[in-house]
């Protein structure tokens, strides 16, 4: 299962699932309508291809699908971030940290997250 095959909306999928464990497809539809409009069938068909990638898989409730994940999110995060890394600053960890100190406002509470991770704390 490699990170790059989950779209944006299969992604949002998969974190209702690493929340909750366990879901139906109405319920990851109504935990993504909050959030943003999707339609039922078209989290249905999602579903089915993250069954096919082997990212997700099913049981039977009372005649519902209840869906699990078979993927962990480190690793999709991991992988999603190798590629980035990879992709687009030429394999560099730290061409990734200095695009984001130069280009994003970082709020203070997360800078000192980072100088305590670098420091080792």
């Amino acid at each position: 299962m490699n990170a790059e095959q989950l779209g944006r909306v299969q992604l949002q999928i998969m974190q209702v699932l690493w929340e909750r464990g366990r879901a139906s497809a109405r319920e990851i539809t109504d935990a993504l309508n909050q959030s943003s409009d999707i339609a039922h069938s078209t989290v249905q068909t999602l579903l089915r291809q993250l069954e096919a990638k082997q990212a997700v898989a099913h049981d039977v409730e009372e005649r519902t699908f209840v869906f699990y994940p078979l993927i962990q999110a480190e690793k999709v995060t991991r992988n999603a971030t190798r590629e980035l890394i990879d992709g687009i600053f030429d394999g560099s960890a730290a061409g990734l940290v200095a695009y984001l100190l130069e280009h994003e406002k970082i709020p203070r509470s997360e800078l000192q997250q980072l100088r305590k991770l670098i420091n080792g704390e």
